[in-house]
């Protein structure tokens, strides 16, 4: 599965931070149920590795590993279930990392000039991050008729109420966000509201 691909087949990818190991599959389950199949779990907390290798047993799961900030994470990422990888940024160690370890990558830019240093490397699917910091929609719209062939997955203050402006951009096949695992109601196991929350993500139209 290409990384185009695993992008179509989201319409939002939940940005996951995982505090505590035994929330990771009942987690994934609740998204999966809602429609929900492309999770990136992040390393941002210390059980990030783990809640990759339980995650990636969920049936129809798609686990990404998110905040890569270093090279020697891929292999780990990838050796632990996750099939492809999201950066905040991109940097020559990331470059080389994604390249030997064969996780496809989905780095992070802000400006024109860092879109254009990923296409030079050849990255064409990228992270917007911050989106809305980043310019939002009109950023995006700007950016599509010099580099047309570069498709975003915007991250970062993207709300259920702004997404569908956000997928309405030709250049964007997903969006990623983090209302979808609020840390109260996975605090409280409360999978049902997630999956309610997925169903609703996953109805998301362009407008």
């Amino acid at each position: 599965m290409s990384l185009l691909d695993i992008m179509h087949a989201a319409t939002v990818i939940p940005v996951i931070a995982i505090d505590d190991p035994k929330d990771a599959v009942p987690l994934a389950e609740a998204l999966v149920a809602g429609g929900i199949r492309v999770l990136e779990v992040t390393l941002r907390t210390a059980h990030g590795l783990e809640a990759i290798r339980a995650m990636a047993s969920v049936p129809g799961a798609i686990i990404g590993v998110g905040t890569l900030t270093q090279g020697d994470e891929f292999a780990a990422a990838r050796d632990a279930g996750a099939v492809f990888g999201v950066s905040p940024g991109l940097t020559p160690s990331l470059i080389n990392a994604a390249r030997n370890s064969g996780l496809p990558l989905l780095p992070g830019v802000m400006t024109p000039s860092e879109v254009m240093v990923a296409r030079e490397h050849g990255f064409r699917q990228l992270k917007l991050f911050p989106a809305v910091p980043a310019g939002g929609v009109g950023m995006l719209n700007a950016i599509a008729g010099p580099l047309p062939d570069v498709t975003f997955c915007p991250t970062g203050g993207i709300s259920i109420e702004t997404a569908p402006q956000f997928l309405a951009c030709k250049n964007v096949a997903c969006v990623g966000g983090s209302w979808l695992t609020p840390k109260e109601a996975i605090r409280t196991g409360n999978w049902e509201h997630i999956t309610h929350l997925a169903r609703a993500a996953a109805a998301l139209h362009a407008e």
